[in-house]
């Protein structure tokens, strides 16, 4: 919606009120499809104005749409609030921004190289050392 925005808006094409209840999942249709260049995913991410002041979300953030993907693009919203969420059609509903990937060779090793890090799953705690 700006010159330095990154993300495009998404909008939802349902024909209908979607109606999302507290805690449910739905699929929400964006009524187009496309041809993302090999070597590029899109991201499909929440928008952070839904989120606060709706409670509402991306499931899988972020969503890929691979490059050889052909289908139509939707969004898996979650409803995290209360209150339930009404979805209505050319409502902004979420953002995809492009990047880059890579694709490494991919080798199978016995032994892994060591480093300073132990641990993990919040082995490195919520204080700054």
């Amino acid at each position: 919606m700006t010159e330095g925005s990154v993300g495009f808006d998404l909008f939802s094409a349902s024909q209908h009120r979607i109606c999302i209840l507290s805690g449910e999942v739905k699929l929400v249709p964006c009524g187009f499809s496309i041809e993302i260049p090999i070597g590029y995913e899109g991201q499909i991410r929440p928008r952070s104005g839904l989120a606060l002041q709706n409670s509402m979300g991306v499931l899988n953030s972020p969503g890929t749409i691979d490059a050889d993907y052909r289908g139509e693009v939707g969004v898996v919203m979650i409803n995290h609030g209360i209150a339930p969420f009404n979805v209505f059609v050319g409502d902004r509903i979420a953002q995809i921004v492009f990047a880059r990937v890579s694709f490494p060779e991919l080798k199978v090793a016995n032994v892994l190289s060591e480093t300073a890090r132990e641990g993990g799953f919040g082995s490195t705690g919520l204080k700054a050392a």
